[in-house]
C-alpha cells in the first residue's frame, strides 16, 4: 500500500499540476477542455492514491496491491505530464510553434522513464526484460514497419517544417488545406466539403506541392484563366482592353500586387488563346475567383465587340452567329430611353432617332469601374437597364473608406459634364448589377449641336437645374435660391459648350 511520503509527495505534484492547469487554461482558451480533462484525471488519481492509504491497509502487501498501487500512480503521472508540457510548449512557447508531434513524443518518452523507473522501485530485474525484450522488439518492429514508417515521418514533417497546420498542399491528386498533423497521417480538407487523410509515409516518399508559400513565407497563389478572341481582333489590342479592364474591375480575393496580367498562349483552331494571371488571396475561393474573372472578360469583350468564336468544325443547324450592327429593335429602344430623360427632352423625335445611331452599346456586370474620378473622357452615359453606385473621394485612398453619394437606376444618365465640356470625371462610377449603357462620345453628338446650336441652351439650363437639386451646400437652400442658381450655372455652362464644341455665339 502506499506510504505517507507517497501519497504527500503525489500531493504536492498534484497542486503544481492544479497550478499549471489554471494557467493554461488562463492564458490558452482554446485549450480549456482538455486541461479540464487532465485535472479531472489528476484529482481522481489523487483521490484514489489517497483512499488506499486510508482504507487499504487491511488488504495484502502482494502483486494485486503492487499492480493497484502503480496504476494509480500511472494515473497520476498521466494527468501531471500531460499538463506540464501543455503549459510548456503550448503556453510558455507558443511562439517559438514547437510541433504537435515533438510534444508527443516527449510525453510519450516520459511515460516510459517513469514506467522503467517504478519497476525498478519495486524490484523488478529490468536487465532480464531487456534482453528477452529485444527479439520480442525486433519482431514488433518488422510486423509493424508501415506504421513505424509513418510515425517517422509524421516526426520529420513537423520537425523541418515540410507541411504546417493551415498550408495548402497539392498531393497527387488531391488539393486542400492541412488541418491536421497525426502521428500516423495529416489531414487535408478539400474545397469540395471532403476531408482526405494522406499516411506520412507516403509524404516522406512521393512529391507534395505547398500552394501559396515561398520558403517560410506566405504568399498569393498563382491562377490562370484562358479565354479565346477571334483572329481578326488584333492581339495587342485585346491584350491592352482586358487587362485595362480587369484591373479597374473590383474583385474580391485578388491580390492588387503582384497585378494581373493578360498574355497570348497561342493559336488555336478558332481563334487566338489567351491566359489571365492573377494571384489569388484566399484559396477557399478558386473557383468562384476564376468564375468572377471569367464573367468581367466576357463583359470587357462584349462592350469592345470582340467576338469570342466558336468551334468552326460544328455545324449550326439553325443557330445565328451573333452580329453587333444595330438591329430596328435595338434601335427603338435607344430612342424610347432618350425620350425618358430630361436631358434630351429639348431635342426633337429626329434628333433623338439620329443620336440613337451614334451610341454604343457597353455591357458591365457587378462590380465592373465605369469611369474612375480624375479621368479626362469626353462621353455621356445613358443608364439603359440596372443600377450604378456613385463614390467620392476615399480618404485614405482604399476602396473601403470611400464615400457612397449616389445610387443611379435606369433610365438615368451620368458623366454628361464629360461630354459637354471635357471635364475631368468628378467621381467613381460602379456598376452594382449588370448593367446596359448606351455611351455617346463628343464625335457623335458634334453634328447635332452644330446642326441646332440652340440646342446648347436647352441642355444647359437642364444640367445646371439637376446640378443644383444635387449640390449638397444647396440642401436648405429654398427653391427660388436653387432657381437663381440654376440660371446662373446655365449660363456659364452655356459658354463652356460652345467653347468646347467650337460654336459660334
Amino acid at each position: 500500500m502506499p506510504t505517507f511520503d507517497t501519497v504527500y509527495d503525489a500531493f504536492c505534484y498534484m497542486l503544481m499540476g492544479i497550478l499549471f492547469g489554471l494557467i493554461t487554461m488562463r492564458v490558452r482558451r482554446d485549450l480549456r477542455a482538455g486541461t479540464v480533462q487532465m485535472l479531472v484525471l489528476l484529482v481522481l488519481g489523487w483521490g484514489l492514491l489517497a483512499a488506499l492509504y486510508k482504507f487499504g491497509a487491511g488488504m495484502a502487501d502482494g502483486t494485486l496491491a503492487i499492480v493497484i498501487r502503480e496504476a494509480v500512480l500511472l494515473l497520476l503521472a498521466i494527468g501531471f505530464v500531460r499538463i506540464l508540457i501543455s503549459f510548456l510548449f503550448q503556453t510558455l512557447l507558443a511562439k517559438a510553434n514547437v510541433p504537435r508531434i515533438l510534444s508527443d513524443v516527449l510525453f510519450v518518452l516520459v511515460l516510459v522513464v517513469y514506467t522503467l523507473y517504478r519497476m525498478h522501485v519495486d524490484g523488478v530485474n529490468l536487465a532480464s526484460i531487456v534482453t528477452s525484450g529485444a527479439v520480442l522488439t525486433g519482431a514488433i518492429a518488422l510486423s509493424l514497419r508501415e506504421t513505424l514508417g509513418n510515425l517517422w515521418g509524421g516526426i520529420a514533417v513537423q520537425l523541418d517544417n515540410t507541411c504546417r497546420i493551415g498550408d495548402w498542399v497539392r498531393i497527387e491528386n488531391v488539393t486542400g488545406q492541412i488541418v491536421d498533423i497525426r502521428w500516423r497521417y495529416l489531414s487535408v480538407a478539400t474545397n469540395s466539403g471532403e476531408t482526405v487523410i494522406v499516411p506520412n509515409a507516403s509524404i516522406m516518399q512521393g512529391r507534395v506541392t505547398v500552394l501559396a508559400r515561398r520558403g517560410d513565407q506566405r504568399i498569393s497563389w498563382r491562377r490562370d484563366v484562358e479565354f479565346h478572341v477571334a483572329y481578326r481582333v488584333a492581339p495587342s489590342r485585346v491584350l491592352s482592353v482586358v487587362e485595362r479592364e480587369l484591373r479597374r474591375a473590383e474583385i474580391a480575393n485578388i491580390a492588387s500586387a503582384p497585378a494581373l496580367i493578360v498574355w497570348c498562349k497561342g493559336f488555336g483552331d478558332n481563334g487566338v488563346d489567351y491566359g489571365v494571371l492573377y494571384w489569388l488571396t484566399d484559396l477557399r475561393y478558386d473557383y468562384f475567383t476564376d468564375s468572377q474573372v471569367r464573367v468581367h472578360v466576357h463583359a470587357a469583350l462584349t462592350r469592345e465587340q470582340m467576338e469570342i468564336p466558336y468551334p468552326h468544325r460544328v455545324i449550326m443547324d439553325g443557330g445565328e452567329v451573333p452580329t453587333f450592327g444595330l438591329t430596328d429593335k435595338a434601335s427603338a429602344l435607344r430612342v424610347e430611353t432618350l425620350g425618358k430623360l430630361a436631358l434630351f427632352a429639348p431635342m426633337t423625335e429626329a434628333e433623338r432617332r439620329a443620336l440613337a445611331s451614334e451610341l454604343t452599346d457597353c455591357f458591365y456586370v457587378r462590380n465592373d469601374m465605369i469611369s474612375r474620378r480624375g479621368e479626362i473622357a469626353e462621353a455621356l452615359y445613358v443608364l439603359a437597364s440596372g443600377k450604378v453606385v456613385i463614390y467620392g473621394e476615399a480618404d485614405g485612398g482604399g476602396t473601403q473608406t470611400r464615400p457612397r453619394l449616389a445610387t443611379l437606376e435606369a433610365p438615368d444618365v451620368f458623366g454628361e459634364m464629360g461630354l459637354l465640356t471635357g471635364q475631368a470625371r468628378t467621381a467613381t462610377v460602379v456598376a452594382d448589377s449588370d448593367v446596359l449603357c448606351y455611351r455617346l462620345d463628343k464625335s457623335g453628338f458634334d453634328a447635332i449641336l452644330r446642326a441646332r446650336p440652340e440646342l446648347v441652351d436647352g441642355l444647359s439650363r437642364v444640367i445646371a437645374a439637376r446640378q443644383a437639386e444635387n449640390d449638397a451646400t444647396l440642401q436648405a437652400a429654398d427653391a427660388d435660391a436653387r432657381a437663381r442658381m440654376a440660371v446662373s450655372r446655365a449660363s456659364e455652362l452655356v459658354r463652356r459648350i460652345r467653347q468646347f464644341f467650337d460654336i459660334a455665339a
